[in-house]
């Protein structure tokens, strides 16, 4: 992968305490890490000995290798917060921070004493951002982001998501209400809460469906002989030949005559796009790309 381009460091000077576990929040704690905000983050204690590396955030036990990749940067204390001493420890970070990220259902802040009532009162300037699963009394509910993407229609068949699409939209949606947080509080000197509901960060990534850009047989939905998966001699290419001067010189490579963007959505268009891909090599094609200016990626076998 990649190594990120360097961030502004826009957020300088400012304090984030984390108690978000898993995925979503220590997610959004690295982009923020990243903006230049000093990272803070409490975990329980690990559920097994520390000889083994896990700890105990669940991410660790699920996959190591990303548990790694979350926190670099980022100050992590193992904390027992149903304890007094863990209060304790608590309280002196809250003092410290402007703003506390957390993942736990509202029944469990409010045992935890950190329900936005209490929280604000003994901390006014503090903002608070609470991932939750959905909105409102939802936010009780057992779900996951397997769960919310189905009930926007994100779920194909029986095969699982490639990604975790709602956690990792959901930590944008937490950036963005961290930003927020900190532009109300130069405005009001005051703490202020954001609620972050994974359903609706799914909800938001599954607009252009509901918006019909992705039913089948849409432009974006298959109907499209430039928008499309085709396999080749080795492999499949990912075809988005969309704007009619894109699909105009895919037709001039593919030796087919343009005469207007409709063309596009027959099937002989198709079947002939498929039959000329087809007779290629990922890296004939990416050559093919490069001289006619056709956007596409090659997936080798």
């Amino acid at each position: 992968m990649a190594k990120p381009p360097k961030t502004p460091q826009t957020l300088q000077g400012v304090t984030i305490l984390s108690l978000s576990l898993n995925l979503p929040g220590p997610a959004a704690l690295l982009r923020l890490k990243r903006m230049g905000a000093n990272c803070v983050k409490l975990e329980p204690p690990a559920p097994v000995a520390a000889t083994t590396g896990i700890t105990g955030d669940p991410m660790s036990a699920y996959s190591h290798t990303a548990y790694e990749a979350l926190h670099p940067g980022i100050r992590v204390q193992a904390v027992d917060l149903k304890t007094e001493r863990g209060q304790k420890v608590l309280r002196r970070k809250l003092a410290k921070a402007d703003v506390l990220l957390t993942s736990f259902r509202p029944s469990a802040m409010k045992k935890l004493g950190l329900d936005w009532t209490s929280l604000h009162q003994h901390y006014p300037a503090l903002s608070l951002v609470a991932i939750v699963g959905a909105p409102g009394p939802r936010a009780e509910l057992p779900g996951h982001d397997l769960t919310y993407l189905a009930e926007n229609d994100l779920v194909t068949g029986l095969d699982l998501p490639a990604t975790l699409y709602a956690d990792m939209g959901g930590a944008l949606m937490a950036v963005e209400a961290v930003l927020q947080a900190m532009l109300l509080q130069q405005q009001t000197k005051q703490g202020h809460r954001f609620e972050v509901a994974l359903s609706e960060a799914a909800a938001h990534l599954a607009l252009p469906r509901h918006w019909g850009l992705t039913l089948p047989g849409t432009p974006i939905g298959g109907g499209h002989a430039g928008y499309q998966l085709y396999p080749c001699q080795d492999g499949r290419v990912a075809m988005a030949a969309l704007e009619p001067h894109f699909a105009k010189s895919l037709c001039a490579a593919a030796g087919l005559t343009w005469t207007t963007p409709a063309m596009m959505m027959a099937p002989s268009t198709r079947q002939a796009i498929a039959g000329f891909v087809a007779k290629r090599s990922c890296k004939a094609l990416e050559e093919l790309a490069l001289k006619h200016d056709i956007p596409l990626h090659t997936l080798p076998n």
